[in-house]
C-alpha cells in the first residue's frame, strides 16, 4: 500500500472554519485527519501540504515513523501551525492503520482501560446574565445527561472596570449554577487567562463554596513556573495545557507542579502519536489528562480513542452546541449517552465524511481581534 495523495477541506461551522484531510492510497484505503486551528487555519492548510512532499510515495504504515520523519522534516521544528498539520495528519494515517487490520484505533493503542467514555458539556451558559438564566441552564445540563459542565460566570470588561463588584456578580452566578446543578454535578470555571495571579486567589475564594471542579487558564500559559506558584496558592485545582504543543513543552509545566490536570489538544500538539506521550510524562507526576476538545468530528473521535487507551484520563471535553453540526457531515458520528461517549466499534477512527454536506459549506475568514491590551491585571 502506498499513499497517492492529500486532499484538504475547510470551512466554517459556528464560530471557526473547521479543516478536514483525506489521505489516499493506491489500494482505495483512506483516512480522515482534521487541523481545525482557531486562527492561522490557511497557514496549516499549507503546512499540510509541504508535509505531503515527505508521505507521498511512502507506505503508510509505521505511524510513529511518519510522526519522527515529519517532526524532523525541516531544520524548525514545532510551533501551533507545524504542528496542527502533522497532527492532522497523525490522526489520518491511524485511521489508515485501523482499517487496513480491521480495528477501531484504540485497540492499536492498548485499550480500552474503559468501556464508555465520560465528558462534560463545554462553553455551557454561554451569555447567561442573571442567575435565574444560571439555574435553569444548569438543570438543562443535567436533563440532558451530564454530570459536569463548563462555563465562565466571569465578565473581562466587568473585572476591568469593577473588580469587586465582578467578583459578587461571578459567586451569585455560581451559587445559582450550583442549585440547579445539584451538589453531585461537577462544574468546571472556564477562566480563559483573565486573571492574574492576584485575582484568581481572589476569584477562587469567592466561588470555593461551590466546589468548583477546576480553574481552567486562570491565567496566561507561556510561564510555567508563575502557574505552578499559583497553584501551591490556590484552593481549585488548576486544569490547562490547551495551548502547549510537544512534550517538550509540558515538560516544565509538569516537573514545577503547575496544575494537577492537563488538557493537551490532539489537533494541535501533533496528533494521537505524541498525545500518548504526553499523558505518559503526566502519569509519572500522577496527574490526570482531560483532552482539550474544540474541533469537529475527527478531533473528537481521535479524542476518544486516545481517553480509551490511557490510564490516567479524567473526562473529555464536548462542544454541545456544535454537536448537530458534527452529526450533519459524519456518516457514523460519535455517541452520547448518559453524560458519556460510547466507544466506536468501526474500523480505524470510526466515521466516514459525507462530501455531498461538507461540498455545500464554505471557509470565511476568521475575525481578528483588535483588542490591544490584556485581560488580567
Amino acid at each position: 500500500m502506498k499513499i497517492t495523495g492529500i486532499r484538504t477541506f475547510k470551512f466554517w461551522v459556528d464560530w471557526c472554519n473547521w479543516l478536514l484531510v483525506r489521505v489516499d492510497t493506491d489500494e482505495g484505503v483512506y483516512g480522515w485527519g482534521e487541523g481545525s486551528l482557531h486562527g492561522s487555519i490557511q497557514a496549516v492548510e499549507t503546512a499540510i501540504h509541504e508535509l505531503s512532499d515527505y508521505l507521498i510515495g511512502q507506505d503508510p504504515a509505521g505511524v510513529e515513523r511518519h510522526w519522527q520523519g515529519m517532526y524532523h522534516a525541516w531544520r524548525w521544528r514545532g510551533g501551533a501551525v507545524l504542528m496542527t498539520a502533522m497532527a492532522a495528519l497523525d490522526l489520518a494515517l491511524w485511521d489508515i492503520e485501523g482499517k487496513r487490520l480491521g480495528v477501531p484505533v484504540y485497540r492499536l493503542l492498548g485499550g480500552p482501560f474503559r468501556p464508555r467514555i465520560a465528558c462534560y458539556a463545554s462553553h455551557w451558559l454561554g451569555g447567561v446574565q442573571t442567575p435565574d438564566q444560571a439555574e435553569e441552564g444548569a438543570k438543562e445540563a443535567v436533563r440532558r445527561g451530564f454530570g459536569a459542565f463548563k462555563w465562565s460566570p466571569f465578565n473581562a470588561e466587568h473585572l476591568r472596570d469593577n473588580e469587586a463588584s465582578a467578583m459578587r456578580r461571578a459567586a451569585d452566578l455560581m451559587a445559582a449554577a450550583r442549585s440547579g446543578a445539584g451538589p453531585d454535578v461537577e462544574i468546571m470555571i472556564e477562566c480563559s487567562e483573565r486573571l492574574s495571579p492576584r485575582t484568581a486567589i481572589l476569584a477562587a475564594r469567592a466561588l470555593e463554596p461551590f466546589r468548583p471542579f477546576w480553574f481552567e487558564e486562570p491565567i496566561p500559559f507561556e510561564n510555567a513556573r508563575a502557574m505552578a506558584r499559583l497553584q501551591r496558592e490556590l484552593p481549585v485545582p488548576i486544569a490547562t495545557g490547551e495551548r502547549l504543543v510537544s512534550r517538550w513543552e509540558f515538560r516544565e509545566l509538569l516537573e514545577e507542579q503547575g496544575c494537577r490536570i492537563i488538557q493537551p489538544d490532539l489537533m494541535h500538539a501533533a496528533g494521537i502519536a505524541e498525545c500518548r506521550r504526553i499523558a505518559a510524562l503526566a502519569d509519572t507526576y500522577y496527574v490526570s489528562v482531560a483532552p482539550h476538545n474544540s474541533g469537529g468530528p475527527i478531533e473528537t473521535l481521535a479524542a476518544i480513542h486516545l481517553a480509551a487507551s490511557i490510564p490516567n484520563f479524567l473526562i473529555l471535553e464536548q462542544m454541545e452546541n456544535e454537536q448537530a453540526a458534527r452529526a450533519r457531515i459524519c456518516t457514523d458520528p460519535p455517541v452520547i449517552q448518559d453524560g458519556h461517549f460510547l466507544l466506536p466499534t468501526i474500523p480505524g477512527l470510526g466515521t466516514d465524511i459525507r462530501m455531498d454536506v461538507v461540498e455545500e459549506l464554505s471557509f470565511k475568514p476568521q475575525p481578528v481581534s483588535r483588542r490591544t491590551e490584556s485581560l488580567w491585571r
